[in-house]
This record gives structure tokens, sequence and C-alpha cells, in this order.
């Protein structure tokens, strides 16, 4: 991935990305060409060297039976938005401002493992699911269904592991702009509703402003 030093996401972000990457493309080079699946992930800092990402995929898909040559892939992302240069105030001043695109993404590479194991992915299952019900009143837990039922539904999916041994981390969010033009694209993302974005660019300034 192409990093520019002023787009580079610190180990707090990569951090953040980590502890919630949500949905994300698992991306592996097989005798048939790439293959790519989205998949839940979550993350095990205590495994392997540098952590590992989760996630299980459906026995009849064919990624995990093909193997991986190589490095596998995860592309996490979180959300991306268009930036409008009419936001800048620098474009009544000189007009030099074109369109762009903010975003946050890491590319995880590892060595993919399987696992074909019922055990294995229930565990997966049960974090998975304690990770995304945290937030809820009244949380859905794997012991709420039916024990023959989550075992069928087991039995239909296949663990897999990314043991993670390098990350490329980007976060492109107005970063190379003057102060006023940033606050330009907080109130343009605010006033089209994306508030998840405006606070990444939010939360980027104050990050760049820690720093030495």
């Amino acid at each position: 991935m192409y990093v520019p030093s002023h787009f580079a996401a610190g180990q707090g972000a990569i951090a953040e990305l980590l502890s919630n990457p949500g949905a994300a493309n698992l991306v592996t080079s097989t005798e048939r060409g790439l293959l790519a699946t989205l998949l839940p992930f979550v993350y095990d800092p205590d495994a392997g060297d540098r952590g590992a990402l989760l996630g299980h995929v459906a026995r009849n898909n064919e990624q995990w039976l093909l193997p991986a040559a190589g490095e596998s892939l995860v592309i996490i992302q979180r959300p991306d938005a268009y930036i409008s240069p009419t936001w800048y105030p620098s474009k009544a001043e000189h007009g030099r401002v074109v369109p762009t695109w903010n975003y946050t993404t890491a590319h995880v590479y590892g060595e993919l493992v399987i696992h074909d194991d019922p055990a294995w992915v229930e565990d997966l299952v049960r974090r998975l699911t304690a990770l995304h019900e945290a937030s809820s009143e009244r949380p859905w837990t794997v012991d709420d269904a039916p024990a023959r039922f989550i075992a069928g539904q087991l039995r239909a999916i296949v663990g897999v592991e990314l043991r993670i041994t390098r990350i490329e981390a980007k976060r492109k969010l107005s970063q190379n702009r003057s102060a006023a033009d940033v606050g330009g694209v907080i109130s343009g993302l605010r006033a089209r509703g994306d508030l998840e974005s405006a606070g990444d660019v939010e939360q980027a300034q104050q990050d760049q402003a820690r720093r030495p």
C-alpha cells in the first residue's frame, strides 16, 4: 500500500482498528487465482508473535479448501467519504483545490491457518457474538438457541485464522489541509449526516496535534 508519511497510521490507530475489525475482506492467492470473501473477524492479541485475526467461512466456500500460496491478506476499512472542494475556505482564496476521498484502512498480512474443528469454531462464534452484542441492552448469546440447532450451524462453517506477520495502515483524513480547510471538511461531513467520518477527521487532527 502507498502510505505517505503524513497519512501513516500510528500504533494507537492500528490497535483501534484491530480491536473491532468488523467485516473485512480475506484475500488469498491460490492455484485458481485470487479469491476473496467478506467475513466478520475478531482479534486475538495472544496468538502468535503479533496476534491473529479469527473468522469463519461457509463450508461450501472453496476458499478454505484451496491452499494459500505465501502470505494471505485481510483488508480492514473504516467508513470512507467523498470530500468536496466546495468545503474548503481556500477555494475562495485561490481556487487550487480538487475533490478527494477520505478513508482509514489496514492491510493485515499473515499465515492463513484453517480450523475444521467444531470446538474451535464454537469458541470463535462465542467471541464474535460477545464482541458485537456488548452494546445491546439484552445481549443475545449462543446459549439462547437450542443446542442441536447450534451444533448444525457449526457443522456448516469452518474456522480461519490469519496469524499476523505485518501490517500496513493508512489514515487519509485531511491531515495535509490547513486548519481552516479541515474545519470546512468537518462541517461539510456533518451537514451531509456523515457523523462518523467527521469524527474520524477530528480524531486525526487531535492525534496530529499531540505529536512532538
